[in-house]
């Protein structure tokens, strides 16, 4: 299982959360600000399998050219 941390303008992101969900993702979206210009951002978290990952940075890198992709390893994953 992996956790994917997608960072992309928030002009960006409702195509983003569109491309996932429409293919079965479940995404996580926070308003976020960064970077040099202080502008606002939107970072998308999104539990994957690992065989998903690159399908899910496909989708983003299509709706979100630019975007930030940081892919980590998930110990636990519980849904409660």
């Amino acid at each position: 299982m992996k956790l994917i941390v997608f960072v992309t303008d928030d002009a960006q992101a409702d195509a983003s959360v569109d491309a996932l969900v429409e293919q079965g993702f479940r995404v996580t979206r926070l308003a976020t600000t960064g970077g040099f210009l202080r502008r606002g951002n939107t970072t998308l978290l999104v539990g994957v399998e690992d065989n998903q990952v690159d399908q899910a940075h496909a989708l983003v890198k299509r709706a979100a050219p630019g975007a930030l992709a940081i892919s980590m390893d998930l110990e636990r994953y519980e849904r409660l």
